[in-house]
Order: structure tokens, then C-alpha cells, then sequence
């Protein structure tokens, strides 16, 4: 059991029995003498993927849940799946691109820093690095006399994924995209 002022981004805990994941933590400190610090989280069930926003008191207790994560590899990918292999014991999984929704658009093959959310044997999904290189396919050429700190057009990336990039950039260049907000982090 762990108390809920102890939990932190990617805890895994049960909620009413299914797995879910810490995505964000924030603290609420009333100004009332005698009041309760609240904890607001926002889970992702593990298995379907849904986000809920729940509050508790510092002191309430959830049951841990038995997750694992392994390091995978991207063997091949097409457009409706991804293989792949588990580094430690070498067995192979796939999952559709129902399964991977949200992380799709930043796989890519080669990649590195991936790992498998499983439990008992079954992959539940995927924990991407934070940060994924991708070059820029498509974007407005450059305009000269750009700055770093100018406006922003939309570059498509290898995967299809559309982001704003600062206006300096160009088709060919690599650029570093947060998983967790889909934003332009730096270019590479």
C-alpha cells in the first residue's frame, strides 16, 4: 500500500482494480489552519487508455499495481502495426495502431529509450522517451533575416505529425518533440 502523498509521476496504482499510471501530480495547500492538503492526480488507465482527474487526502491509500517495464526495440512497422522485441528475453509482440494511439506519431524504427508497460505476462502500452528526434518532411521555406525567437509555422515530420516550428527552420532538419505535449522542444 502507498499513501497518495507519496505517489509520483509514473506510479502505477490500482484504481476501482484496474492498473493506471501517474501522468501528473499537483499539490493543493489550503491557508486555513487545520485544513487538509489535497492531491490532485490525472490517471491513464493502463489498459484502456482513459484519463481521469481525481483528488484525495495525503493520507488515503491505494494498492500498488504490478506493472513492469521492459526496454523494447521497433523490429518493423506498417501502417495499421509495430513489432517489436522485448530487449531482456528476446520474445516478440506486436500492437495495432489502436492499441498505440496517442504514442503513433512519434515511433519510428531504430528508436531507443521505448519501454513496455506489462503485467502478467500481457503488454498493456508503451512509455516513450520524453524526448524523440524527428526530421521535417514539409514546411514553408525560410525566411531570410529569421530569428530564433520569431513566429512559428507548421513543419510536417517524418511520421506525419504536424507541429509549429520557429520560422528559421527548414525541410531536412532534425527537431527534438516533446511526448508528452506534442510541442517543438529544440532542434537537434
Amino acid at each position: 500500500m502507498i499513501r497518495a502523498s507519496d505517489l509520483k509521476k509514473s506510479d502505477a496504482v490500482k484504481i476501482d482494480g484496474a492498473p493506471c499510471i501517474v501522468e501528473t501530480v499537483n499539490v493543493q495547500k489550503p491557508s486555513a489552519r487545520g485544513a487538509v492538503t489535497l492531491y490532485k492526480f490525472r490517471f491513464r488507465d493502463a489498459q484502456s487508455k482513459r484519463k481521469t482527474d481525481l483528488t484525495f487526502r495525503g493520507d488515503e491509500m491505494f494498492e500498488e499495481a504490478e506493472i513492469e517495464r521492459r526496454p523494447v526495440q521497433i523490429l518493423f512497422g506498417d501502417a495499421s502495426s509495430f513489432s517489436f522485441m522485448d530487449q531482456k528475453d528476446f520474445s516478440q509482440f506486436s500492437l495495432t495502431r489502436e492499441e498505440i494511439e496517442d504514442e503513433w506519431p512519434y515511433l519510428t524504427e531504430g528508436m531507443e529509450g521505448i519501454l513496455a508497460l506489462t503485467t502478467e505476462g500481457r503488454v498493456l502500452g508503451l512509455e516513450l522517451p520524453v524526448l524523440v528526434s524527428l526530421p521535417i518532411v514539409e514546411t514553408r521555406p525560410s525566411i531570410k533575416g529569421g530569428s530564433v525567437t520569431a513566429r512559428t509555422k507548421p513543419a510536417v515530420l517524418s511520421t506525419g505529425l504536424t507541429v509549429q516550428v520557429p520560422e528559421y527552420l527548414e525541410t531536412g532538419d532534425v527537431i527534438r518533440v516533446d511526448t508528452r505535449t506534442g510541442l517543438y522542444a529544440s532542434k537537434t
